[in-house]
């Protein structure tokens, strides 16, 4: 319903734990505000996702995908419209089970809270999420590649972590406009 302001990194309330949502919120008039909120925000900013902390939020609520191509990741495949709250994040080996050799991929990254900034950043290359959504009924998938990325990236935000924090190799960390002047957008 508004496009929100979004927090940028520097800002201590990025830093923090964002909190569950109790039972209680779900399919509540104050959850469908923040949902419509976040979404509307998202759209607005060409996020591939975004997180109740990155507009102040401290709840453990997070929005990501699209059913067109994303203008900020153009040659990413397309990641199912979702609304995650509640998260829980299980890393998967290739086999699709927890433990053994997790394997971990790095791409391209960036964030609405970092603004004109890309790095590689090291993820897990496939794993299983779960939660609920705005109505409190259960969220189970099991993703990789592009789809776990975001799905990490934006949960990392409820427990205070921005992409920065994950970069192992800084060279590999620079301004969108000189790393992809493709997607950089028009001054």
């Amino acid at each position: 319903m508004a496009i929100r302001d979004i927090l940028k990194m520097g800002d201590p309330r990025l830093l923090r734990m964002a909190k569950p949502v109790p039972s209680e919120g779900f399919d509540s008039d104050v959850l469908h505000l923040l949902v419509s909120d976040l979404l509307d925000t998202m759209v607005c900013a060409n996020g591939a996702g975004l997180a109740a902390p990155q507009i102040g939020v401290d709840l453990q609520v997070v929005v990501f995908g699209s059913r067109d191509a994303n203008p900020r990741y153009p040659n990413r495949p397309l990641v199912p419209p979702t609304v995650l709250v509640n998260p829980v994040i299980t890393p998967l080996t290739r086999a699709g089970e927890t433990g053994g050799d997790l394997p971990e991929e790095l791409d391209w990254e960036g964030c609405l809270s970092v603004p004109g900034l890309r790095a590689q950043v090291p993820r897990w290359s496939h794993i299983r999420y779960t939660g609920f959504d705005q109505y409190g009924d259960p969220i189970d998938s099991t993703v990789s590649g592009f789809h776990a990325r975001v799905v990490q990236h934006e949960c990392d935000h409820l427990w205070g972590k921005l992409y920065p924090m994950r970069v192992r190799d800084f060279s590999q960390f620079g301004y969108t406009e000189v790393l992809f002047p493709e997607i950089a957008p028009c001054k």
